[in-house]
């Protein structure tokens, strides 16, 4: 193959048929030249056969970071090697630089960096690397494409976890979970609840409370406390069908729900619960089961997390209640992040939210457009249009179905969070510790 000095020399010769009795002489006299440099290229430029390729570096990175790895470039041959190198990623993987000169004397090795800012979360694989072997005139080269495969170099994947804004407010929260497990013991016994100890009564104490054995042995009135139960489970269930796919802000509506299950799973793990995750739409994207006070058990969490994105389809919910119902016989929270919008609630999930909150504490979570909230403000000017009126009358409709999505979901025992992208985290995450706070976990 050629390159662009190929197409220079023959411009560069173009006047010389003018100078000759016959142009046809002369532009075979520059068409031969310019052949016999590239052939000359061709047979100088070391063979890439002798070319290894490796690679080292990061596995995973969160999103809005910077991984970094390094493509590693060995000549094998006798021969020197004057390389052009192009490293191909997926382009939501954000590779630069995507392209390397290099000069390898027989038996080196050159380290070539590539980092990568991803754009989206998931797998992003490195698709091939290009090699170019220059001549020493530049005009032609050999190429080859490799593809990664195993018999080459083993294959590179960057599995990039989803965004976690709400890692900013996870001090926060962790601080008043140690509060309601530490010095805010309960007085008295409720559902979640497990004994924690003895000391003496106080007043205002619940005589309830009062242990008459211990008491008799003490010689003093004694009062049992109670701690929020450990070892409780809490389901995840994420939405991944179609609705999931609508952008809140500048990014989709599931990106909104894996950032308040990352904040809740968190929570949870660190209170020494066990956390499942859910994800589904036609069909199950992703399950993981029994995830205690286990870092390498939280990782599990976030890297199936990673892997989620949109379908457009139908969520089945049936699918869900008959595996909740089947498989569980422990009470559980189960938190399900989908869309408040009448038609998938009515049709597909409140037929079935009757037999799941007679077993389980459920809460339905939906983060709330704000475009929709500022639309439904009509404006103060003079100047307002007949479309800005129907604008903010649908808007408001809009909003109006929600409030009554809300309040059926709660006459039918759940809670519900519905909250703007940037507070809905928080808020799932303050009913999570006010369940045990309470001893209804």
């Amino acid at each position: 193959m050629v390159t662009r000095r190929f197409a220079l020399i023959l411009l560069t010769g173009l006047p010389l048929p003018a100078l000759l009795p016959s142009p046809w002489t002369g532009l075979l006299i520059v068409l031969g030249f310019a052949l016999t440099v590239a052939a000359i290229d061709v047979a100088v430029a070391g063979p890439l056969t002798a070319v290894r390729l490796s690679r080292a570096g990061d596995r995973t990175v969160w999103l809005g970071g910077t991984a970094t790895v390094t493509l590693t470039v060995t000549n094998t041959g006798r021969r020197p090697l004057r390389l052009h190198v192009r490293d191909s990623w997926v382009p939501s993987a954000g590779a630069w630089p995507a392209r390397h000169d290099v000069w390898l004397p027989r038996g080196a090795h050159e380290a070539l960096t590539i980092k990568l800012n991803p754009v989206r979360h998931g797998d992003r694989p490195a698709v091939h690397v290009i090699l170019r072997s220059l001549g020493p005139f530049g005009v032609a080269y050999r190429q080859r494409s490799r593809r990664w495969n195993a018999a080459i170099s083993p294959p590179w994947v960057l599995r990039v976890l989803p965004h976690f804004p709400s890692r900013r407010i996870l001090p926060e929260k962790l601080a008043r979970m140690r509060v309601i497990e530490g010095s805010s013991v309960t007085r008295g016994r409720g559902h979640g609840t497990e004994f924690d100890a003895l000391r003496e009564y106080v007043i205002g104490d619940d005589v309830r409370s009062i242990d008459w054995r211990a008491s008799a042995r003490h010689n003093d009135v004694m009062v049992r406390t109670w701690r929020p139960e450990r070892d409780r489970r809490v389901v995840c269930v994420i939405d991944t069908g179609r609705t999931s796919a609508a952008r809140v802000g500048d990014a989709p509506r599931l990106d909104a729900a894996i950032d308040a299950a990352l904040l809740l799973s968190v929570l949870a793990v660190r209170a020494e619960d066990r956390v499942d995750l859910i994800a589904l739409d036609a069909v199950v994207r992703a399950r993981v089961a029994g995830a205690g006070a286990s870092a390498s058990k939280l990782e599990r969490l976030i890297d199936a997390m990673a892997s989620l994105v949109p379908s457009a389809v139908e969520t089945d919910w049936a699918a869900l209640a008959t595996s909740l119902l089947r498989r569980d016989q422990k009470r559980s929270l189960v938190v399900i992040f989908t869309a408040l919008e009448p038609a998938p609630i009515v049709e597909g999930l409140l037929p079935l939210l009757p037999r799941l909150t007679a077993r389980h504490q459920v809460l339905i979570a939906g983060v709330r457009d704000p475009a929709v909230t500022r639309l439904a403000e009509v404006p103060s000017s003079p100047s307002v249009s007949v479309s800005d009126v129907h604008t903010a009358a649908a808007a408001q409709r809009v909003l109006s179905e929600r409030d009554r999505v809300r309040e059926v979901l709660g006459r039918h025992g759940a809670i519900v969070v519905d909250a703007d992208a940037g507070a809905f985290a928080g808020q799932v995450a303050d009913v999570y510790l006010l369940l045990k706070a309470t001893g209804r976990l």
